[in-house]
């Protein structure tokens, strides 16, 4: 693994390239950020964006998108993988928002992760973006980082999770699974890393690194 003395500057040249990275997904308010995550399962940020924009100017309010209905969502939202079971769970999350939280997003994990298509990755990136929680929601792109460098590595997202919260320092705490997720998305690649332009290369215990 990355050794704990190393952590604080690894994250902190993750840092100095982006000071304030924000998540690529584009949201109005916590309900907005609540959907686009939920839309955003198996399919791409670039995507969803292109979906939601059309949808947010008409929807940005439990109310509205129960008053939507299903079927006008799932015009919206039909270039969008899975999107059949995605409108339905939208609709119904946006539902059990007015009958049990009034409308609003709760600010707790459980309440959270109750609403139909809300999993642990999707809570913590609204308890992180829209509450400011030092969680860490972890995708593909931030278990692969996690796992390759040695940062945290684990066998599953709940694993590599546990580990980043115990070795990431508290002052890097708010921004870690942005600055993780822009790396694996831009630079430490699933297919073919960009080594030889990473900023924390030195620190990485992948064996297979790229130098040409």
């Amino acid at each position: 693994m990355v050794k704990i003395a190393d952590i604080d500057e690894f994250y902190r040249r993750l840092a100095q390239i982006n000071p304030n990275p924000t998540s690529d997904l584009n949201w109005t308010n916590p309900y907005t950020l609540v959907v686009a995550v939920a839309l955003s399962a198996q399919a791409t940020d670039v995507g969803v964006n292109k979906a939601t924009g059309p949808l947010f100017q008409a929807v940005d309010t439990p109310a509205k998108m129960v008053a939507l209905g299903e079927s006008k969502l799932k015009d919206y939202i039909k270039t969008i993988g899975l999107y059949n079971t995605k409108a339905k769970n939208v609709i119904k999350l946006s539902q059990m928002l007015i009958d049990e939280h009034d409308g609003e997003i709760p600010a707790d994990r459980a309440a959270l992760e109750a609403l139909p298509g809300v999993g642990r990755k999707t809570a913590n990136v609204v308890l992180n973006v829209a509450f400011g929680e030092p969680t860490i929601a972890v995708d593909t792109h931030v278990f692969r980082v996690s796992n390759r460098t040695g940062l945290a590595p684990g066998k599953n997202p709940l694993e590599v999770e546990k580990k980043l919260l115990k070795r990431t320092p508290e002052k890097w705490g708010l921004h870690a699974h942005h600055w993780l997720i822009l790396h694996g998305r831009y630079t430490c690649k699933a297919r073919k890393p960009d080594c030889m332009s990473c900023a924390v290369i030195e620190f990485c215990k992948y064996k297979a690194k790229t130098t040409l």
